[in-house]
């Protein structure tokens, strides 16, 4: 078995009342691209916002200014149907398909299938300890991070900014 050296970020999903984990080598960044576009207030802040690591919903080629979207229009995060509708940011919880070993995810995760924002893999919030211990012992950094992860899910979108 190979060692792995990866760093990853965890913590309790809210949304999904589970565990959930991202690459810590992007997760912070992702977040601030979540955050940069929570915060704009016009459509035409909204659609400046440079995305990296995501895709912008409120990108031009999706809500063009003649199509009732004019620059200065007051921009609401939670009006845009991308993220009205759940599929953006994608599911924190579906992350860890791609982050977490397949035995791993085989044997402390079940495979939950939503209607319209695909599958997720729920974690028992009971089994942390004994996952994070394995993930460890396989050279895994591993990091608790419940504000993160909420905010990698588009959790608290809906709150005004602190």
């Amino acid at each position: 078995m190979t060692t792995q050296h990866q760093h990853l970020v965890y913590g309790h999903s809210t949304a999904h009342d589970c565990l959930a984990f991202a690459d810590a080598g992007t997760a912070t960044e992702e977040a601030a691209e979540i955050q940069a576009l929570a915060a704009a207030r016009t459509w035409g802040e909204a659609r400046q916002v440079r995305m990296t690591h995501l895709w912008n919903p409120a990108g031009p080629e999706y809500h063009e200014p003649e199509d009732g979207y004019a620059d200065d229009k007051p921009f609401d995060i939670t009006e845009v149907g991308a993220v009205a509708d759940g599929n953006w940011p994608r599911l924190v919880t579906e992350r860890a398909f791609t982050v977490l070993p397949q035995d791993l995810q085989d044997r402390y995760g079940k495979r939950q299938v939503t209607v319209h924002n695909g599958d997720y893999l729920e974690i028992a919030v009971a089994g942390e300890g004994e996952l994070v211990a394995e993930l460890r012992e396989r050279g895994y950094e591993v990091t608790r991070d419940d504000a993160l992860i909420n905010l990698l899910g588009g959790f608290s979108l809906g709150s005004p900014a602190a």
